[in-house]
C-alpha cells in the first residue's frame, strides 16, 4: 500500500515549466550573424546558379581533378615525411644534451616563426644560386622541380609544427606512467611503445588533424612557384576566361575536402577513445 501511494504521489508530481527564453542582447547578435552567413550561402548558390557554364565545367573540370590529385599528393606526401622528421626533432626539444636541444630549438624557432610562403620562395628561388655546387654533388635533379622544392619546404615546415605536438603530448603524460612501469621491471623504450605513445596519440590527435587540414589550405602557395595544384589549374582558368567563377568552384573544393578530413579525423578520435568515460 505504501509503495502504491508513493508511486501514485510520484506521478502526479510534474517537472516545473522551462523558463521562458528571453531575447538577450548576445541571443540576438548571434541570430543576427546566423542570418547574415545563411544569407551569404544562398547568395553564393544563386551565382553559381546564374553564371554556371557548362562549357567551363567541361572544359577544365578535369585540369581541377589533375590539380586536387597533386595537391592531395604534396600535402600527404610532405606530411609523412614530416611526420618522420619530427620524431628527432621533439627528441632533441626533450633531451638534456643542450647541443641537441638547441639544435632542435632553432630548427623549431625558425619554420614556426617564418611564413610559409618565405620558406618556399627561399627553397625555390634561394638555393638556386647554388647551382654548380648542386651539379657537383648530383642533387640539382632535385632542386630544379618545383614540386620538389615546395615538397621539402612543406616538409620541413609541418616537421617543426609535429615535433610541438608530439613533444606537448608525450610530456601531458604523467610521470607516474613511467614510474609505474619501472617498477615493474619494463624497460623504457616498451614503456615508450606500449603505454606513454597510445596516451599522447590520443592526446595528439586533434592537434595533428588540424595542422592536416592548415596543410591542405597552405598547399595553394605552391601555385606561386609554377605547380600546377588545384590553385595552380584555378589560376590558369581564370587566366584564359576572366570568369570569376573558376575561384568560386575551388573554394567549395577545398571546403567539401576539408569538412570530408575534418569527419575523417572526428571518426578515428571516437573510434580511439571509445574505452574512454564521456
Amino acid at each position: 500500500m505504501t509503495e502504491s501511494f508513493l508511486n501514485a504521489r510520484t506521478a502526479a508530481i510534474s517537472r516545473p515549466p522551462a523558463p521562458a527564453k528571453r531575447w538577450t542582447r548576445t541571443r540576438i547578435i548571434g541570430h543576427v550573424l546566423v542570418a547574415f552567413w545563411a544569407a551569404l550561402i544562398i547568395g553564393l548558390l544563386l551565382d553559381l546558379y546564374a553564371a554556371w557554364d557548362i562549357v567551363l565545367i567541361q572544359t577544365y573540370g578535369p585540369k581541377y581533378w589533375q590539380g586536387l590529385v597533386t595537391t592531395l599528393t604534396l600535402v600527404f606526401s610532405s606530411i609523412i615525411f614530416g611526420a618522420i622528421l619530427s620524431v628527432p626533432v621533439a627528441y632533441g626539444r626533450m633531451t638534456k644534451n643542450k647541443i641537441g636541444a638547441a639544435i632542435a630549438y632553432g630548427y623549431v624557432y625558425f619554420f614556426r616563426g617564418t611564413p610559409l610562403i618565405a620558406q618556399v620562395f627561399l627553397m625555390y628561388y634561394g638555393v638556386s644560386e647554388f647551382k654548380t655546387q648542386l651539379e657537383y654533388v648530383g642533387l640539382w635533379w632535385f632542386f630544379r622541380e618545383a614540386w620538389y622544392c615546395g615538397f621539402l619546404a612543406f616538409a620541413l615546415n609541418t616537421a617543426a609544427y609535429q615535433a610541438e605536438i608530439l613533444r606537448g603530448a608525450i610530456q601531458s603524460v604523467s610521470l607516474g606512467q613511467w614510474e609505474g612501469a619501472a617498477s615493474l621491471g619494463i624497460s623504457k623504450f616498451v614503456t615508450f611503445r606500449k603505454v606513454i605513445l597510445p596516451q599522447a596519440l590520443i592526446v595528439a590527435l586533434r592537434p595533428y588533424g588540424n595542422e592536416v587540414i592548415l596543410m591542405i589550405k597552405g598547399s595553394a602557395i605552391v601555385a606561386l612557384i609554377t605547380v600546377y595544384d588545384l590553385m595552380g589549374y584555378t589560376k590558369l582558368a581564370y587566366s584564359r576566361t576572366f570568369d570569376f567563377q573558376a575561384y568560386l568552384w575551388a573554394a567549395i573544393i577545398y571546403l567539401l575536402l576539408v569538412e570530408i578530413l575534418r569527419h575523417i579525423w572526428d571518426w578515428i578520435e571516437r573510434r580511439i577513445t571509445r574505452h574512454l568515460i564521456r
